[in-house]
């Protein structure tokens, strides 16, 4: 309710006032000092229901006047809830003294009171029961609010990194379907506008249609995973080979080479390959568009895949894999001469966005010049992303193209 906390200050002004008045009214009531006027004591009752309103803003006007309201009129429950107040309201430095003072008005007040027995014991176990224990228990009252404050807090903040997280995902997947797609659209288009030979407009052609139908099929599959814990799949290993045709046939010289046993790569880390690979010969069309590219993908021992794509314009590309995978293992060690981790490196969205998902799967991405006058970008992958058991491998041959 949003006007909770006034409703509670106006019914315990009308407690106060419940408390004192007709006790007045009807003789009961009794100061310390003796007897006393009806007007005073109605004026103190007043005073002491007003201060109960203002207990949210400071604690003061309320505990003064209910120790003078107990001593005016012998009406200890306002004393009570101040004692209350003054502890799971605010945080009073100095609350035990504070709450020991009002237990010793208690004991003041119960010993000049003519209807209690006057014990000294039962008198002190009154005050303490009465006055000290509500402070004690509104202190109690006040951690607790707070733990529940910074749990909702925590809560609200995780909430908003997990937001980010998936927005961050999102637009990772958004980029990486489409400026693949387009990209090979516009070269395609391109050559058509350069080509007389009908055949190859026709080829052409049927590929933009394809890679269209392709890109509308896989932003069809993102927005059905979207409230799914699940990796969208456009292809894992088999995916990585259509990426290297499609690149031939908008004119690229690519050769690859992929050394992975049958159902060794689990789901994402096989998405985060395709991804780089679609990154990388991307950004050799935009770049390097008559350069020699080479691909290449190869699990090694229990732990680790070496995924990169490396582009020429120097020397012919390598048809053999092991000198391939040679010049892929020295982009994907440690950084040397102008290879750096791609995060020194200004790649855009792209780079930015595989950066990302390659950190999110405990592995190193690495782009940067080559020695011959080329660019690398390659990734090194635990197989098992950390945190999580082995996902649902995704299968592929060994194949050398």
């Amino acid at each position: 309710m949003r006007h909770r906390g006034a409703i509670v200050d106006v019914v315990l002004a009308v407690a106060v006032l419940a408390f004192t008045l007709p006790a007045t009214a009807t003789g009961l009531s009794f100061s310390v000092w003796g007897p006393q006027l009806a007007w005073a004591e109605y004026l103190v009752g007043g005073l002491t229901a007003a201060a109960m309103l203002l207990r949210r803003r400071t604690p003061w006007p309320m505990i003064i006047m209910s120790a003078v309201c107990a001593l005016l009129t012998g009406q200890v429950v306002p004393m009570l809830l101040a004692a209350y107040s003054m502890t799971a309201v605010h945080r009073l430095p100095r609350w035990t003294f504070v709450a020991l003072g009002l237990t010793a008005v208690y004991l003041v007040v119960d010993h000049a009171c003519p209807y209690t027995d006057r014990l000294p014991f039962f008198s002190l176990v009154r005050a303490f029961t009465l006055v000290y224990l509500p402070a004690l228990v509104g202190t109690w009252v006040r951690h607790y609010r707070h733990a529940i404050e910074e749990a909702r807090a925590t809560a609200l903040e995780r909430e908003e990194i997990a937001a980010s997280r998936e927005r961050r995902w999102i637009a990772r997947e958004l980029h990486d379907t489409v400026t693949h797609a387009v990209t090979v659209m516009v070269l395609s288009a391109g050559i058509i506008r350069e080509t007389k030979d009908l055949r190859e407009v026709y080829e052409l052609a049927g590929n933009i249609e394809e890679k269209g139908v392709q890109a509308l099929s896989e932003l069809r599959q993102l927005l059905t995973v979207l409230r799914r814990d699940e990796v969208p799949s456009p292809g894992g290993l088999e995916g990585i080979m259509r990426l290297a045709e499609e690149a031939k046939a908008t004119g690229l010289e690519v050769t690859t080479h992929i050394d992975v046993p049958q159902g060794r790569l689990p789901q994402k880390v096989a998405h985060a390959c395709y991804r780089i690979v679609q990154e990388g010969l991307n950004n050799v069309r935009k770049h390097a568009p008559g350069s020699k590219v080479r691909i290449a993908v190869e699990v090694r021992g229990d732990e680790l895949v070496y995924v990169g794509v490396i582009n020429t314009s120097t020397a012919e590309a390598c048809t053999d894999a092991e000198a391939a995978m040679e010049e892929l293992t020295r982009v994907s060690g440690p950084p040397r001469g102008a290879i750096k981790e791609a995060s020194e490196v200004s790649g855009g969205y792209g780079i930015a966005g595989l950066r990302e998902r390659v950190a999110i799967l405990g592995g190193r991405l690495m782009a940067g010049p080559t020695a011959d006058g080329g660019f690398a970008l390659a990734a090194r992958l635990p197989l098992t992303p950390p945190g999580e058991s082995r996902d649902s491998p995704s299968s592929g041959p060994k194949a050398t193209a």
